[in-house]
């Protein structure tokens, strides 16, 4: 049986934030440790049956990046929901929000 593995390195500054986050997976784009500036994992608990997550970001992530991240991850979940139940109306509601947000955005910066 084939494994693979995902290695999520974090470096706090000395009030626990994150300074930097590095990743490296062994199907991943590299060999290497690759930087990011924000994680989100979502793991299902089948026993307690609720998801457990973790959102990490570094401190210098610029807010409007942030928002970008956040409704692509959404918009990405609309697909993975779609192709694994075949919810074709819920998927479409995702991305419908994610239309949105990206509307909600896109205003709020035209403002500034």
């Amino acid at each position: 049986m084939k494994k693979s593995e995902i290695k999520i390195i974090i470096e706090l500054d000395d009030k626990h934030v994150p300074e930097k986050i590095l990743w490296e997976a062994t199907d991943g784009p590299s060999d290497r440790l690759q930087a990011t500036d924000a994680i989100s994992i979502a793991i299902w608990d089948h026993v307690q049956l609720n998801t457990m997550r973790m959102d990490l970001w570094t401190k210098e992530m610029p807010v409007l990046e942030m928002k970008r991240f956040f409704i692509e991850a959404i918009g990405g979940m609309a697909d993975t929901l779609q192709n694994a139940t075949g919810d074709d109306k819920m998927a479409k509601m995702i991305r419908s929000c994610c239309t949105e947000l990206v509307e909600h955005v896109r205003k709020t910066e035209e403002s500034k």
